[in-house]
C-alpha cells in the first residue's frame, strides 16, 4: 500500500473512533478506589444500595464526569470529591431513568461559595442555564445541602431543574418522563402551589409557588430527604413522583 493511502485510511480509523467515542459508545475508565471511597463516606443514596446497584451507580457517576467539562469558577482547580459528588447527585435523581446522562448540558460550573449573576444583580447558590448548557452550584451550599437532610438540598434541586428542562430539549434525551405521569403531577402540583400562595399549611416550603419548575425541584428535594414524612402528607403526589423517576427512596430505607 502507497504511504498516501495508508495514511489516508488511517486517518479514516482514527475519524471513526473519536466520532464513536464522542457518541458515547465507549465506557470511561472506572471510579478509582479513592472516588469510591467519596461516594461511601458522603453518599447516604449510594450508601443504602445493593450491591449489585452501587455497581451500577459507580459506572454511571464515571459516565457523567467523563461526559462534562467541569469548570471552576474563582476556584484554582475542580476537585476530584467535587467532580465525584457533584456527578453522584444527577446519578441519584437519574438512576431509574437508565441512559439518562443530561446531555444537552455540557458544562459544571463550580463556585466555592454564593456568587453573583451580572443577569439577575443578585447573589445566587446555583442555577441551570440552557442557553450555555451549564448547571452551576455552589459547593459551600452543596456540602451544606448533603449535610441535613432536611428537604434543602442545592444538588438535588439543581439537576431536578435540568431534568425538568432536559425532557423539553430536542435532542437524543428527548421526551423520555412518562406523560401520564408527568399530567398527574401536574395536577396535584398546581392544586399544592395555590394552597402555597394562600397561606395554607402545607408541606412544601414557600419558594415551590413560583413557578412549576421551581415545585418540582423542591418536591424533588423532599422525595429524596424525607420521603417517609412526604408520603404521608400526600400519597398520590408521592407516587406520581415515583412512577416520574422510576424509583422509591422508601425502598432503601
Amino acid at each position: 500500500m502507497e504511504a498516501g493511502t495508508l495514511l489516508f485510511v488511517s486517518l479514516i480509523v482514527l475519524a471513526s473512533f473519536l466520532t464513536y467515542r464522542y457518541r458515547g459508545y465507549m465506557w470511561p475508565a472506572p471510579l478509582t478506589r479513592e472516588e469510591e471511597g467519596i461516594l461511601e463516606k458522603y453518599f447516604s443514596f449510594y450508601q443504602h444500595l445493593p450491591p449489585v446497584s452501587k455497581g451500577i451507580f459507580k459506572k454511571r457517576v464515571a459516565r457523567f464526569i467523563w461526559e462534562k467539562k467541569f469548570v471552576p469558577r474563582n476556584l484554582s482547580a475542580v476537585s476530584n470529591e467535587m467532580k465525584v459528588c457533584i456527578s453522584a447527585s444527577a446519578v441519584q435523581l437519574t438512576f431509574g431513568l437508565p441512559g439518562i446522562y443530561l446531555r444537552h448540558f455540557r458544562y459544571i460550573l463550580v463556585y466555592p461559595d454564593s456568587y453573583y449573576s451580572q443577569i439577575t444583580r443578585k447573589y445566587h447558590k446555583g442555577e441551570v442555564n440552557p442557553r450555555n448548557q451549564a448547571i452551576v452550584i455552589s459547593w459551600r451550599a452543596y456540602v451544606e445541602g448533603y449535610a441535613i437532610e432536611n428537604g434543602l438540598n442545592l444538588g438535588l434541586h439543581e439537576m431536578a431543574h435540568a431534568l425538568h428542562l432536559e425532557n423539553t430539549i430536542r435532542n437524543e434525551e428527548f421526551d423520555f418522563l412518562p406523560q401520564d405521569q408527568l399530567a398527574q403531577w401536574d395536577s396535584y402540583a398546581q392544586a399544592e402551589m395555590e394552597k402555597i400562595q394562600t397561606g395554607a399549611q402545607t408541606f412544601f416550603r414557600p419558594y415551590g409557588a413560583v413557578d412549576t419548575f421551581e415545585f418540582f425541584a423542591v418536591a424533588v428535594e423532599n422525595f429524596f430527604e424525607r420521603p417517609a414524612e412526604f408520603k404521608a402528607y400526600h400519597a398520590g403526589m408521592y407516587q406520581a413522583m415515583c412512577g416520574i423517576l422510576n424509583q422509591n427512596p422508601l425502598l432503601l430505607m
